[in-house]
């Protein structure tokens, strides 16, 4: 598996500077936007204090974990797209700790899969994971730094969720079929075809993202909203008491 990402990366150089500015470019934004809230808010804690590193940590590796177990939904869209549950690990994390912690976890996440399972896909795959989930993660944890209440928590998740949908929607459009296409030397109109056997109004590249890459974003973005609105008040005393052992560790 190692030759084989090795092999991928001297292959792939380019792109792979590509997702080095694609990472480097979400975690300055996310940066700025905590500095703003929490300048908003009078918070004096420092964006990745040791505790946080510790639990961005653990975050990662159970959304890398996660990953590993995607699956398709053959009824929506074709079998090679794929939903998984590794952004809700970096929800939390993006509630508990902000926005950098989130994007981290979902950038981390992505060298735990390639570690766990390679890349089947040339790291273009992986890249538009990495993109996809954070246009999730990043707006729903910076509206609920900016004003920390369940209210401020839905609306986070809903705008989380539109923006991933229309981002995703866009991307494939213009960027990661007619990548899959030239990757796999599969004409473009062939895997439109595939989308037509599924859903007979697919016509066309317009039509297939609107009726099938936007159903899969949103199905995948209110499930993680879901589970996060679940899960999030009763992992916060766990959250808590890392935090209590981490601080006492650094001290």
């Amino acid at each position: 598996m190692g030759n084989g990402l090795l092999e991928s990366a001297k292959e792939n150089l380019g792109f792979l500077g590509v997702c080095l500015v694609a990472v480097v470019g979400l975690v300055l934004v996310a940066y700025l936007l905590e500095r703003a809230a929490r300048a908003k808010n009078g918070g004096t804690e420092r964006i990745l204090a040791t505790r946080k590193i510790v639990m961005i940590g653990m975050f990662s590796a159970l959304s890398g974990i996660l990953y590993c177990f995607d699956f398709s939904i053959p009824v929506i869209a074709p079998e090679f797209y794929k939903l998984d549950f590794s952004e809700l690990p970096a929800m939390i994390a993006g509630f508990a700790f902000g926005p950098v912690a989130g994007v981290l976890v979902e950038f981390i996440k992505e060298l735990v899969k390639l570690v766990l399972k390679g890349t089947s896909t040339a790291f273009v795959g992986d890249l538009a994971n990495f993109l996809i989930g954070c246009m999730l993660v990043l707006p729903a944890s910076v509206v609920y730094m900016f004003h920390k209440s369940r209210k401020s928590a839905i609306l986070g998740c809903i705008v989380g969720t539109i923006v991933m949908t229309v981002f995703g929607t866009w991307f494939n459009a213009f960027y990661l079929l007619p990548a899959f296409s030239k990757l796999f030397g599969l004409p473009l109109d062939a895997i439109l075809g595939m989308g037509s056997a599924i859903n007979p109004a697919v016509k066309d590249l317009t039509s297939f993202v609107i009726l099938m890459v936007a159903p899969i974003n949103i199905i995948k973005g209110v499930g993680i909203s879901v589970l996060t609105m679940l899960i999030y008040k009763k992992v916060s005393p766990i959250i808590k008491y890392g935090r209590t052992m981490t601080e006492g560790q650094s001290r």
